[in-house]
């Protein structure tokens, strides 16, 4: 894969994982090397089980390689340590579930700001503009639990994106919602990220959804085909 000029947001060298199932080793990813530029955006696809989530979860710092390296914005992860990830991820990563994983005792404004509020910042013009553009403005004051599905897919964006993040997962974004709701969300979530300027890796089942992707990888027997 050629190497651009510009320092690249993600950058995989030979990396390689897998788990233990019994006394059954099964490699899930296999000496990959893969870049993601700053505000490019990729779909990841793949049959269940290829590995997806694994290869999301490892760009996150959620779980750990077995062998190879991870390069964020020009730094080598593997020296990392749990207070780096945990300060990487609140300064510069957004992450969208199929769950939305909202937190149900604070209103719609309070998640969007929850993010903000772990970086001492507060609530700003940019808020205002995601709440209009996803069109939740009216309803900032109301609990999660009253939203629906795509209201609150319609949060966790905004959540996701609250504090201009380099790089937003996201993992089926799209997974629980209806396909005229899918396709709203997408559109919204593309135009987003491009005026925020972040980087999407989005894993999804949805050839629609991944259309939207400047991108695309395909894992598959732990090897990407793009």
């Amino acid at each position: 894969m050629p190497q651009s000029h510009q320092q690249s947001l993600v950058q995989l060298s030979q990396i390689s994982k897998g788990f233990n199932d019994g006394d059954q080793y099964h490699l899930v990813l296999d000496c990959l090397d893969l870049i993601i530029q700053q505000a490019e955006t990729v779909a990841l696809t793949g049959p269940s089980g290829s590995g997806k989530s694994t290869l999301l979860n490892i760009i996150g710092g959620f779980e750990y390689p077995d062998t190879g390296e991870l390069q964020l914005q020009g730094a080598d992860c593997r020296k990392w340590h749990d207070p780096q990830w945990s300060r990487f991820r609140r300064q510069h990563l957004g992450v969208v579930f199929q769950q939305f994983n909202l937190l149900t005792p604070l209103n719609v404004r309070d998640n969007i700001l929850f993010p903000l509020s772990l970086l001492g910042q507060k609530w700003n013009d940019w808020c205002d503009y995601l709440l209009q553009k996803l069109a939740i403005t009216e309803l900032a004051q109301r609990p999660i639990e009253q939203l629906s599905g795509g209201q609150q897919q319609r949060v966790a964006i905004a959540r996701a994106l609250a504090h201009r993040p380099a790089l937003l997962l996201a993992d089926e974004p799209t997974g629980n919602l209806d396909a005229e709701a899918a396709e709203e969300v997408m559109q919204l979530l593309c135009k987003l990220a491009a005026d925020a300027g972040t980087a999407i890796l989005m894993v999804t089942h949805s050839d629609s959804a991944a259309a939207h992707m400047q991108r695309r990888w395909h894992l598959q027997q732990g090897k990407v085909h793009e």
